[in-house]
């Protein structure tokens, strides 16, 4: 078979086909200073919640967001304390978070979800450490293979778009502290 391969004649036999043309690979601007991130991610549906964390370190990688260390906490409640502890080491420069929100009372799965995000942006605030949150609450999730594999997706999507998010806020903030430093603002 390998000999067919190579025979010329059947090389020329066949008309040669252009390239198709691929959509090239974004350059993403590097950092001045390495990044490093915290990507909490809550254990519960983890198989799920994994898809967020796949996708985001695939992305962060190709926008040079290289050091990445990952926790697990048991749910998403759990994630601001983790979060706060994380941003109170000065050792990250973005804490990420993720987890999916799902219960069987509407009253249960709003406080919770409102909680979270609320305790993230407080501890975004308090701490001057940008996180970013892909802790997601649908209001319709059950515990069928098409939610499953929708959900999945899903967090595979929010990967990509928080790493996106993440990366440039850093190089925003950097862009910003450099122009503070200068006294060009503030």
């Amino acid at each position: 078979m390998n000999q067919m391969l190579q025979d010329p004649q059947t090389e020329t036999s066949q008309p040669t086909r252009p390239p198709v043309p691929q959509d090239p690979v974004p350059e993403h601007p590097r950092f001045a200073k390495p990044q490093r991130v915290a990507f909490v991610q809550a254990c519960w549906h983890r198989d799920v919640v994994a898809e967020a964390r796949i996708a985001f370190l695939k992305e962060a990688e190709a926008r040079h967001l290289t050091h990445v260390d990952v926790f697990e906490v048991p749910g998403s409640f759990e994630i601001p304390l983790h979060a706060q502890v994380l941003a109170k080491t000065r050792r990250y420069t973005a804490i990420v978070a993720a987890g999916l929100v799902v219960d069987g009372g509407i009253y249960r799965h709003e406080f919770v979800a409102d909680t979270v995000i609320k305790a993230l942006m407080d501890v975004q605030l308090r701490t001057e450490v940008p996180v970013f949150s892909a802790v997601l609450t649908p209001q319709q999730f059950h515990e069928t293979e098409v939610h499953y594999d929708f959900f999945r997706k899903h967090f595979a999507i929010k990967g990509v778009e928080v790493a996106a998010a993440c990366a440039e806020t850093l190089h925003g903030l950097e862009r910003l502290r450099g122009q503070v430093a200068a006294g060009i603002v503030g």
